[in-house]
């Protein structure tokens, strides 16, 4: 009796986990154990869930600061550039990752089979936007293909938006531009714009680590277009890369207000703040409550690991 329940156990665990092997994503262990620093609450199947507030408060500030807070800190490839765009309205979001791959007909049309099986419809570029939430941002390596590559067009754009509210970032090309220049909120990061549609191309991983330019992408970061570039903040990171940024946002304009008017030099401000600095600067974020509140402490912890 022991040795059969023993097998029937086995038998549930192997079903699961071929269910999770063959499904084109990763195990959740295996992303939780990916983004181990990430102490924060996550989605059913282990992605960093970055809360909503801190997605917004990421649109408020310079690409070029958060970039600076993650350079110091090792993080050394996590930006990359060169993209066309349908607007310039600046977008955050989770990232939901999708990896393409030139298609070949046995394995294509396995995939298919299968996601058929699991209720998946449609061609695999769809499948993606199946599980977008608010707040997530579609990311893709499309290799690069801009002839057949367009994984996007007015329709999916639609669809992307209506279940993410957010735009997307793709290695690759989307079609349709003049229509989904209409769709007021939207934007998209791509390598180009083509009016093909996608040909020959397949999806072979979903909610997996991609790679984008120069970047490794894990499901659940914070992604970030604005229009100088992307920057890819991994989940755990984001906090503090946001609150410095908002900080730094703050000390700049004290700081341009101040050298305009003479009070204080570019040296000064540049420098180590001094005690009648750091009075001067919440007596002045006191007549700017749109730029938030701060209290003497967290200003001289800010100021105590000033790297930028």
């Amino acid at each position: 009796m022991k040795l059969k329940m023993i097998t029937q156990i086995l038998l549930v665990c192997g079903a699961a986990l071929k269910g999770t092997l063959f499904a084109q994503t990763i195990s959740k262990d295996e992303l939780i154990f990916l983004t181990s620093e990430w102490k924060g609450e996550r989605f059913a199947d282990g992605r960093p869930k970055i809360p909503d507030n801190l997605i917004e408060r990421a649109k408020h500030i310079m690409i070029d600061d958060a970039w600076t807070v993650l350079k110091n800190e090792g993080y050394l490839n996590q930006y990359e550039g060169g993209w066309r765009t349908v607007n310039d309205i600046t977008i955050a979001g989770r990232a939901v990752t999708a990896m393409y791959m030139p298609s070949r007909p046995d394995v294509e049309k396995n995939i298919k089979e299968r996601g058929a099986k699991q209720g998946r419809k449609g061609n695999t570029n769809s499948w993606p936007i199946d599980i977008l939430t608010k707040g997530d941002l579609y990311v893709a390596d499309a290799f690069g293909k801009i002839s057949g590559g367009p994984i996007m067009g007015a329709t999916l754009a639609n669809s992307i938006f209506s279940k993410s509210g957010n735009g997307v970032v793709f290695d690759g090309a989307a079609r349709d531009l003049q229509e989904i220049r209409n769709l007021e909120g939207f934007n998209a990061f791509v390598r180009d714009f083509h009016p093909s549609f996608t040909e020959e191309m397949v999806l072979m991983g979903l909610n997996t680590p991609i790679r984008i330019g120069d970047v490794m992408v894990l499901p659940g970061d914070l992604v970030i277009g604005t229009v100088e570039g992307v920057l890819f903040v991994p989940a755990h990171m984001a906090e503090q890369v946001v609150s410095t940024s908002e900080f730094v946002i703050r000390k700049d304009q004290f700081g341009f207000e101040m050298v305009r008017t003479g009070k204080y030099s570019t040296g000064e401000i540049d420098s180590q703040w001094t005690d009648t600095i750091k009075t001067d600067f919440l007596k002045w974020l006191e007549k700017h409550p749109e730029l938030g509140k701060m209290t003497r402490e967290e200003l001289d912890k800010m100021m105590s690991k000033r790297t930028w």
